[in-house]
């Protein structure tokens, strides 16, 4: 099972993320863990400096913007 993070302080385009990513889990029937981080010094960790970011199973794939289902669901395969 993937593990998905959401980088980001809990803005509404973090949350935009959120639903995203838990929309397109729904489209494609699979199942990964997602998980919000929200701490500065743990989303700096990442070397991220735009947020939203999203990091599948430790690799960052997408950040500063919020993806959109297609994209969610490349990164699922």
């Amino acid at each position: 099972m993937k593990t998905i993070k959401i980088l980001g302080t809990g803005c509404p385009k973090c949350k935009q993320t959120e639903a995203v990513i838990k929309e397109a889990l729904i489209q494609s029937g699979k199942e990964a863990e997602v998980i919000k981080v929200e701490d500065i010094q743990k989303i700096m960790e990442y070397h991220v400096m735009s947020t939203p970011a999203v990091v599948v199973d430790e690799e960052v794939k997408l950040k500063g913007k919020v993806p959109s289902i297609q994209e969610i669901l490349s990164l699922l395969d």
